[in-house]
């Protein structure tokens, strides 16, 4: 009788999004995982504990809607591949309109006990002061945006190339009972239902010309918390600007972005349209606590609280957590990774999550999935080639190893998922199903629509192999 041939573990350093998600994926193909996490032992500038997939800013996973949003696409993409982190995600969703948004240490904590009490799976807590062991033959770097510096240095000296870097905001979140609500009230942008949510998921507050051009003022004259020497050069991420950044570049900035006033009417005054409306998103199962969407600052902490309580509906406002910021490193992939997502200098290794250059939770765990994949048919002596690129997940792989174009003027930087990153469907008829021509908002909706549709069948085909 033939020796069944012993599967050597594949070892996961990070148990964040993409770590969590990569080591789901290498176990639900019966390959073991060593899991490397450096917390409770040594913590970050950000986390707050020692759970696996913490949320450290938003507790929002963007659009929920598959049918013509890139973000939904990629959620629908996850779920068909049993992501652990959109599967937990749905688990512990809360209130959200459109959105997917979860209780975060419940989250955690479900994807946590998943992956502790998983058979296959060996938990290693202790940091890595170097790039794991050319011995191991495969690993994935999961490290995330705050990769301990030791580590840090050991990539720069394997790769020779300079890191990249930019700046990560977090919001504040504020109690619900702390909320005045003779001027604020629920709803959600145009009373969209979400997954979980009934169309009044969100906490508004109003304010009109006047208030909100002292509001803005009152951003710009803030005293903000002084950058380290070796952070002054660093770029922000333009999808996650601080609000003072923002109010900086503009005073209408704030109203066409996280302040916008439409789609919202204030029952408490429904004939007068605010000028802008602040929201406030569900932050826990409990519903006690509710993040400001979109108010990453570096403001200081005293007069974070005094500007923000001149908001209506936020004069006697308690914080549970007030803004913060800290520096997110990320290598560059299009030089550094090939298509399996290994490093060129050493192809035991790959790379997952935002430390390759990809923004946002799902996006970190999608590739994640993706790297776990690779790595398990690799220990399975087979290949997992990436997703086409017409799918959302396969648009991301494309985007950081061939993807972006660089030249003297652009540096490589971290990317949301979006149908800027699908290759177009070509001799598209703009019609509706009375043959009447498209145009406008209709047409890019219809195009949408159809790019959505290509990348779920595609990817139900990659799936079907792989």
């Amino acid at each position: 009788m033939k020796k069944k041939k012993t599967i050597e573990p594949v070892h996961i350093i990070g148990a964040g999004m993409a770590g969590s998600e990569a080591a789901w994926q290498c176990v639900k193909k019966g390959v073991p995982v060593i899991l490397h996490e450096m917390r409770p032992v040594k913590m970050t500038e950000a986390h707050k504990s020692d759970g696996f997939a913490e949320l450290v800013c938003s507790n929002s996973f963007r659009s929920d809607d598959k049918n013509g949003n890139a973000v939904g696409v990629l959620h629908e993409e996850m779920r068909k591949a049993d992501s652990i982190i959109i599967g937990m995600a749905d688990i512990n969703k809360l209130p959200a309109g459109g959105a997917l948004a979860v209780d975060r240490d419940n989250f955690s904590e479900s994807v946590s006990s998943a992956l502790k009490n998983h058979p296959l799976i060996e938990v290693n807590y202790t940091e890595l002061k170097k790039l794991p062991n050319k011995k191991w033959k495969n690993s994935i770097v999961a490290t995330g945006p705050l990769t301990a510096p030791n580590l840090a240095n050991d990539i720069l000296n394997e790769t020779g190339e300079d890191s990249l870097a930019f700046f990560d905001a977090i919001a504040p979140i504020v109690y619900k009972d702390s909320i005045d609500f003779s001027k604020a009230w629920m709803q959600s942008r145009y009373d969209k239902k979400g997954p979980g949510g009934d169309g009044a998921d969100y906490i508004n507050c109003p304010l009109d010309k006047n208030q909100y051009e002292q509001f803005i003022q009152d951003l710009i004259n803030s005293d903000k918390t002084k950058f380290k020497d070796f952070e002054k050069n660093t770029p922000y991420f333009e999808s996650c600007l601080p609000i003072e950044v923002m109010a900086a570049r503009g005073k209408e900035t704030l109203r066409w972005g996280p302040m916008k006033p439409v789609g919202l009417t204030n029952k408490h005054n429904p004939t007068v349209k605010a000028h802008a409306i602040i929201q406030l998103r569900q932050d826990n199962s409990l519903g006690t606590l509710y993040n400001m969407v979109g108010f990453q600052t570096k403001i200081k902490y005293a007069e974070q609280a005094d500007i923000f309580r001149k908001i209506p509906g936020l004069e006697n406002a308690v914080f549970a957590r007030l803004g913060g910021i800290h520096r997110n490193t990320f290598i560059n992939s299009p030089k550094l990774l090939n298509s399996q997502l290994q490093l060129k200098s050493r192809p035991d290794l790959r790379f997952a999550g935002q430390i390759m250059g990809v923004e946002g939770y799902v996006e970190s765990a999608a590739l994640g999935l993706i790297a776990g994949r690779m790595a398990a048919a690799n220990a399975c002596g087979d290949i997992c080639p990436p997703p086409p690129n017409t799918t959302a997940m396969g648009s991301l792989v494309e985007h950081i190893t061939g993807g972006f174009l660089s030249n003297n003027k652009n540096k490589f930087q971290p990317m949301n998922v979006n149908f800027g990153l699908f290759p177009p469907i070509n001799d598209i008829k703009y019609k509706d199903e009375n043959g009447k021509s498209l145009r406008g908002k209709d047409k890019t909706k219809f195009r949408k629509r159809l790019l959505s549709v290509r990348a779920l069948k595609d990817m139900d085909q990659w799936l079907s192999h792989h």
